[in-house]
């Protein structure tokens, strides 16, 4: 069954020179993984701090693959340190 990662970020105007070439490495990256579907990035007209990313993936073992991975985590965890936070993630499937 098919999910969909939301992925919630809050990027501040001085972070996006570091933060928007990370979240390019990801999208790459997950392109090229198993059951990756597709995905899009998307960032808030009212609060231009708030990023959202959906990505829709064949199945959730698909996506924890891509999780876990060791190119993922390395990416992922200097996008949390340019951010000051940690990335928050929720997976969705269809009802």
């Amino acid at each position: 069954m098919a999910v969909k990662i939301i992925i919630r970020r809050n990027v501040t105007k001085e972070a996006r020179d570091e933060a928007y070439p990370l979240f390019l490495r990801l999208r790459e990256g997950a392109m090229s993984q198993d059951g990756y579907i597709s995905g899009e990035t998307l960032r808030n007209f009212d609060d231009p701090d708030d990023h959202v990313v959906i990505s829709t993936w064949r199945s959730i073992d698909d996506w924890k693959a891509w999780e876990k991975s060791p190119q993922r985590k390395e990416i992922q965890t200097r996008l949390d340190t340019i951010l000051g936070e940690k990335t928050e993630y929720n997976v969705y499937h269809y009802a």
